[in-house]
């Protein structure tokens, strides 16, 4: 019961918040609230191709500019957590001659 109310709830809060994409629309501003609406349809009822929808400029870029330096961060902490890790002896790998 519990769970088909909650799935309801969330259900109609989604439709509530989804934009809907019409024929007389204008362009979306870059800077919009909301979800993004992405579109696999080129053309209309009427069979006339809709306009090219609005490009992100600098997407690459930005998307480097954002993935490097999180990256580089990650590796710093993962080698500063290894190196306590270490120093406390709590994962620290034998050193086990087995050439007998």
């Amino acid at each position: 019961m519990a769970a088909s109310l909650v799935g309801r709830l969330s259900r109609a809060f989604f439709i509530k918040n989804t934009p809907t994409l019409s024929r007389n629309a204008g362009p979306k501003s870059v800077n919009a609230p909301g979800p993004t609406l992405s579109r696999t349809v080129v053309s209309s009822t009427t069979g006339r191709v809709l306009p090219k929808p609005v490009k992100v400029p600098f997407g690459l870029t930005r998307m480097f500019i954002v993935v490097i330096p999180f990256l580089y961060v990650g590796n710093l902490i993962s080698k500063n957590f290894a190196a306590l890790l270490e120093e406390h002896e709590i994962f620290v790998p034998d050193d086990d001659d087995d050439d007998d």
